[in-house]
């Protein structure tokens, strides 16, 4: 009788632990700390905010538009300060919403969603960490609608050989980041095209890539998440070409 009530105990605190443990990851991922007027419209942006996508739309007249895959699990307004100043410098942005947060089960959707129509526009491709694996699966598939690839925090392609593509890449990462280290990083250079531009931010992490909690594995930065975005945004704009 006391093994069955100390087994039932030790069950009720491990599940207690699943549940919390569950719970901190959801709030850890949840955006933190956005500048005040990240969605704010002004004179240089408007700002839609759909079932599909968080939409950063140029005043101006623009020819380039950025598709931008979130992380696993990370809420996608995370990215929406970087993505914003991105469309301040007159690239439309599009920051896509996939079903329960994961990229892998909709990263399909802006075909789906009939986003390439517009053939006097210039598509470009990012994402971050499990959002950049697949924005190169869908290079890989897709290989006419985009134009140039961004890889944030990923040691990706690792399952797939895009050396042959004749895009330009440009990789990202953090010279602190746990999830995709610079040495991994590296050791699937081989699957992507030779051209490919290879960057890494000295001191910034995964989790800083963008707004939300400290990601489980991931290592400590040693500059601010501030200093980490406006390196990563000017990586950016010289890749783009704007």
């Amino acid at each position: 009788m006391k093994s069955k009530g100390f087994w039932k105990i030790f069950r009720t605190i491990w599940v207690c632990l699943g549940i919390i443990f569950i719970a901190w990851l959801i709030y850890s991922y949840q955006a933190k700390g956005l500048p005040t007027n990240t969605f704010v419209p002004d004179d240089h942006v408007e700002i839609a905010n759909t079932a599909d996508v968080i939409s950063f739309t140029p005043k101006q007249p623009f020819t380039k538009v950025l598709i931008f895959y979130p992380g696993a699990m990370v809420d996608p307004k995370a990215y929406a300060p970087l993505c914003r100043e991105i469309a301040e410098k007159g690239v439309q942005v599009h920051i896509f919403k996939m079903p329960w947060r994961l990229a892998n089960l909709g990263y399909e959707k802006p075909e789906e969603l009939d986003l390439f129509k517009d053939n006097t526009k210039e598509y470009l491709l990012a994402g971050h960490s499990l959002g950049a694996k697949m924005a190169a699966q869908f290079m890989f598939e897709n290989p006419s609608y985009i134009s140039k690839l961004i890889l944030m925090g990923t040691t990706h392609p690792r399952d797939i050989d895009m050396s042959s593509l004749t895009i330009p890449v440009l990789k990202i990462t953090g010279s602190k980041d746990g999830l995709a280290a610079p040495k991994e990083v590296m050791a699937n250079k081989q699957l992507l095209p030779d051209s490919t531009q290879f960057i890494t931010i000295e001191g910034g992490n995964h989790s800083q890539f963008g707004y939300y909690g400290f990601q489980l594995g991931d290592h400590e930065a040693t500059i601010s998440r501030n200093v980490q975005q406006k390196m990563v945004l000017e990586k950016i704009m010289e890749f783009i070409g704007e």
